[in-house]
């Protein structure tokens, strides 16, 4: 009886740690969160790590929903504050309690989840997807039915219980072979398809529409699951301010920025193809030759070297920019060559661009002067170059919490780059950047010495 009048107490002190906290918040948001979001002059967005979401590229914060959260924030007249939450029970905590405004992520539309927030904001429909490759004479699954058989992956949890449903409705058959997300990201098991280390993986259809804009060849088109509705979300007692935001999405100028951030994200390619050398015959990489032989020795590098970098970046056109806002021959983002000192709308110049480029690399090559062997210290300044130097201290801080050499590149640092889309680890606190697509820069820094070593052998 004794353990019976202790548990009673125990859950009325916590009825009344709930009511009180609930009481605090209600006193937080009594009247209009949406006067109070303009008097303060900032929107606290609440979202978490991820390629659809928000994440660091090059310096810059980028993500679907936090550049149409900016968006939205510009047009209240109010600055945006992100803040980067580990779980959604964690996010909604957070909005409940008053820590953010509203959650900028794919929430799901649940009825047990409409007792908590207020959905509002466009509705985004979801569903699972067989990732695989559109071969050449060789048809794609088109049907679930042609599954059994078939070794398919995926990561444990919804996307393994999904594939066991309905391995159940077919009768059995399917091979399934599930993963942790310790181990392997989604995105992981998307590049192992594109790679041909396997034949098909599950996936959202956001994820795969995402990185099929890196793997064109991909195909994403049979469902296997239901749609899922999912939206944005802000407290039951911020009514107005939910339909301030469902009244920006209808809006004519909202929905054609939506369109072109949606483009951008999840159709714009970002593949690009490999282009031979000028002239063998007359030793020219590219049409820009004199301008890398003129700055390389600047940074004490081969000019074919920066000629390699140039073409991993731009493939020699000096007119492209990318899906991310990089711009030039050198591909580099705005708010960089402006610190670099690029003059307004000089952005494409090629000489410009590689003088920029050249003192940028050189700062970084500062940055990086405790790694005493000048051929590492320059494979963490390429990685710097493509992934932001912030994702590659990560990784270097990474190496030497689990017992790698931090100054060494190859077959350590580049480990952990590779670590940083899963949530133990950028999630660590070691970590100050966050999520990060590391295999982006892993084969960056590879495939720029690859074809550096093919342009020392050919050309002088």
């Amino acid at each position: 009886m004794e353990w019976v009048r202790k548990h009673i107490i125990y859950v009325i002190c916590i009825l009344f740690t709930l009511t009180g906290c609930s009481s605090k918040v209600n006193k937080s948001t009594t009247t209009d969160c949406l006067e109070q979001i303009k008097d303060s002059g900032k929107l606290v967005v609440l979202t978490l790590y991820s390629s659809t979401s928000y994440f660091i590229y090059r310096g810059e914060e980028m993500g679907f929903q936090y550049e149409l959260s900016k968006e939205f924030a510009a047009s209240l007249g109010v600055k945006l504050q992100i803040k980067v939450d580990k779980s959604i029970p964690e996010m909604i905590n957070d909005l409940q309690t008053g820590k953010g405004d509203l959650i900028a992520y794919n929430l799901p539309i649940t009825l047990g989840m409409k007792d908590s927030v207020n959905f509002c904001g466009k509705e985004a429909v979801t569903h699972q997807v067989i990732v695989q490759r559109s071969i050449k004479n060789t048809k794609p699954l088109k049907n679930v039915t042609q599954l059994i058989g078939q070794e398919v992956y995926a990561i444990t949890g919804k996307h393994v219980n999904r594939l066991k449903n309905l391995n159940e409705e077919l009768g059995g058959g399917i091979l399934i072979h599930g993963v942790s997300e310790d181990s392997l990201s989604t995105e992981d098991l998307i590049t192992k398809v594109a790679r041909k280390k396997i034949k098909y993986a599950v996936a959202d259809n956001d994820v795969a529409m995402l990185n099929k804009t890196y793997y064109p060849f991909l195909n994403i088109d049979l469902a296997i699951s239901f749609d899922q509705r999912s939206s944005w979300a802000v407290r039951k007692s911020c009514p107005k301010l939910a339909q301030k935001i469902n009244e920006w999405f209808s809006e004519k100028e909202s929905f054609s920025k939506y369109s072109a951030i949606m483009k951008r994200y999840f159709e714009r390619s970002k593949y690009s193809p490999e282009a031979p050398i000028l002239s063998l015959k007359y030793g020219k990489i590219s049409h820009y030759d004199k301008l890398f032989k003129k700055y390389a020795p600047k940074i004490g590098w081969d000019w074919r070297l920066l000629a390699s970098l140039a073409f991993k970046e731009s493939n020699f056109d000096p007119s492209v920019v990318s899906w991310a806002g990089a711009e030039g021959l050198m591909q580099l983002m705005p708010s960089t060559a402006h610190a670099m000192g690029v003059p307004a709308g000089k952005g494409h110049d090629p000489e410009s661009s590689v003088k920029a480029a050249v003192r940028y690399l050189g700062i970084m090559q500062q940055d990086f002067k405790m790694i005493k062997d000048s051929a590492q210290r320059t494979d963490f300044v390429l990685a710097s170059y493509n992934a932001g130097m912030g994702h590659v201290l990560d990784a270097m801080a990474l190496a030497e919490k689990y017992g790698k050499n931090k100054y060494l590149w190859k077959d350590n640092v580049e480990e952990f780059i590779l670590l940083k889309d899963k949530q133990e680890y950028f999630n660590d606190p070691v970590c100050k950047y966050g999520y990060f697509r590391g295999s982006e820069t892993y084969d960056f820094v590879r495939q720029i010495k690859m074809l550096y070593k093919g342009y020392r052998k050919k050309i002088k």
